[in-house]
């Protein structure tokens, strides 16, 4: 077993299968291992420094933490690159072959490991996504239930907020007392997500304070405290990407292309990875158009030009790639912000 250069791993809940093969692609070894031997297993039939790929999926990180520790050369690898090679019929043992057979083409892309801070910062921000979710929808609950009984609810959760103790105390406004028990419970569940949003805003921030990188990409226009959060966590070290359009292309921000008989044809951005960054980054784009005809820099004159010809929404997503462009570079190049080269990026 000492000639092993490269196993695939099929992880799951409870059983893992490996698929290992030498130097020259010879199959060395194929198992089926329970949760708690496989990692064993791995150490004792595989040389240190041999390659374990693995597909990206939920424990693949973790996973792939342990491995490293044991001297391994870890590859997550997505799962879309995976399927190609999977021969026939799809089971456990076949995708692990597949992994193992992705794994060794030259030009196969591969995930970066993330952290245990790079998890605990996605972490905080997706809970923190799905609070907002709720609140908006626990909010929209409110304004229609309300309306039944002839209320209108102001625009705004600000207003919303100051209108229901108002309703509550008001006993001529035709409420009855089972309802007003009713609406009672939704504003408290209402501040307790406001309550539950601030406590991660108040992470997030200290964690922001704390990670140079992250107060790195506060100097970029259009980035705020979340936004540099989740770009710190999103490009780690910068190493994964070898430019920064690889990167805004792993975030959807770049144009699919349906080109044929060597004409170019390029459509809308790809919208592919990760969704909740390409939204703070478009949001933060907004801001910076909205007040650029205040300032008479590099930037805010790209932008005018720009706006002149060109469609807000496109304006909009073009600076959100350069923003992400210039926020790579730093990290990659462990560089500071520098405005006046911004618009020549």
């Amino acid at each position: 077993m000492g000639n092993i250069t490269r196993v695939g791993v099929d992880i799951a809940k409870s059983i893992f299968h490996v698929h290992a093969v030498d130097r020259f692609s010879e199959v060395k070894w194929k198992g089926k291992y329970s949760r708690s031997k496989w990692l064993a297993a791995i150490s004792r039939k595989v040389p240190h420094g041999a390659e374990i790929a693995m597909e990206a999926c939920s424990s693949a990180n973790y996973w792939g933490r342990e491995l490293q520790k044991r001297g391994y050369k870890v590859k997550i690898i997505h799962a879309q690159f995976v399927k190609p090679y999977v021969k026939s019929n799809k089971n456990d043992a076949v995708d692990a072959e597949a992994i193992c057979e992705a794994m060794s083409r030259p030009s196969m892309r591969f995930v970066s490991l993330k952290t245990v801070r790079q998890q605990d910062v996605q972490a905080a921000h997706r809970v923190r996504d799905n609070l907002m979710v709720q609140r908006t929808g626990k909010a929209n609950q409110i304004r229609g239930l309300v309306g039944e009984y002839g209320l209108v609810a102001p625009i705004g959760i600000k207003k919303l907020r100051q209108a229901i103790p108002l309703w509550l105390e008001d006993g001529d406004n035709g409420l009855s007392s089972m309802f007003r028990s009713i609406l009672k419970g939704l504003f408290d569940d209402l501040i307790n997500l406001d309550e539950r949003i601030d406590e991660l805003d108040k992470t997030i921030q200290e964690d922001v304070q704390q990670d140079p990188v992250a107060t790195k990409l506060l100097e970029l226009r259009g980035i705020g405290v979340l936004c540099a959060s989740a770009l710190s966590s999103a490009i780690g070290d910068g190493k994964t990407y070898k430019k920064g359009r690889d990167f805004t292309a792993s975030i959807g921000l770049t144009p699919r292309q349906h080109s044929t008989g060597g004409k170019p044809k390029l459509l809308g951005i790809s919208k592919r990875g990760d969704g909740y960054l390409r939204k703070l980054l478009v949001h933060g784009a907004r801001a910076v158009i909205r007040h650029a005809h205040r300032h008479n820099d590099a930037l805010s004159q790209w932008l005018m030009k720009l706006t002149s010809t060109k469609h807000v929404n496109i304006v909009t997503v073009a600076l959100a790639n350069k923003t992400a462009r210039v926020a790579w570079a730093i990290v990659n190049n462990n560089d500071s912000y520098r405005p006046e080269l911004i618009a020549s990026v």
